[in-house]
């Protein structure tokens, strides 16, 4: 059994990978996407509550990074300006900070890591869609820089159910806690 999540919400932030028109519009499993946003809305509404940043993280699809790969993104070739906005439905309020990335991660090339730092933050609880991808690669990069992480199990989706498994089994174990929606709740006092 897992140790009861404990967070100090002076140094914890909330950051939703990718919660925006282009991605929760994809079929995605073992969650509907629509599940996600409201699960991540749930929790930034805890941590505005608390006095506690909340991140929403997107990535620019008109200006997606082409690098050289066995196998590369298919994007349509007109985007329109709604696939890279947060969907409404997620609650993004002002005062939130919004970052834009151009890949992946959410670390490289962007100010996501001095926006944290400048708040005193050392916990960051995760969540988002692709598991596997965005929020995952987020991880990778954030421990990389010294943070402790917290991923929201079943505030994360991906595209198939073998890809969620994987990454909850075998990534997330190494590279964070990994805890329910309800759990993350329990630990703000919600």
């Amino acid at each position: 059994m897992s140790e009861q999540l404990v967070l100090d919400m002076k140094k914890t932030a909330l950051v939703l990978i990718d919660l925006q028109g282009g991605i929760v519009g994809r079929d995605v499993k073992p969650y509907p996407a629509m599940e996600i946003v409201a699960r991540c809305r749930e929790m930034a509404d805890a941590f505005r509550a608390k006095g506690a940043p909340v991140v929403y993280v997107r990535v620019l699809m008109t200006d997606f990074l082409k690098l050289a790969t066995d196998e590369v993104m298919q994007l349509p070739p007109e985007i329109p300006a709604a696939a890279s906005e947060i969907v409404e439905a997620a609650g993004k309020q002002e005062g939130d900070l919004l970052i834009t990335k151009r890949h992946w991660g959410a670390f490289a090339g962007t100010e996501l890591e001095q926006e944290l730092r400048g708040r005193g933050v050392e916990k960051i609880v995760i969540a988002g869609i692709a598991t596997n991808l965005g929020v995952e690669s987020a991880v990778r990069q954030g421990t990389g820089l010294g943070f402790n992480f917290v991923t929201v199990s079943d505030a994360c989706s991906t595209f198939s159910a073998e890809m969620q498994e994987f990454a909850l089994k075998y990534i997330f174990p190494r590279l964070s806690r990994v805890r329910t929606t309800s759990q993350v709740l329990e630990a703000i006092g919600n």
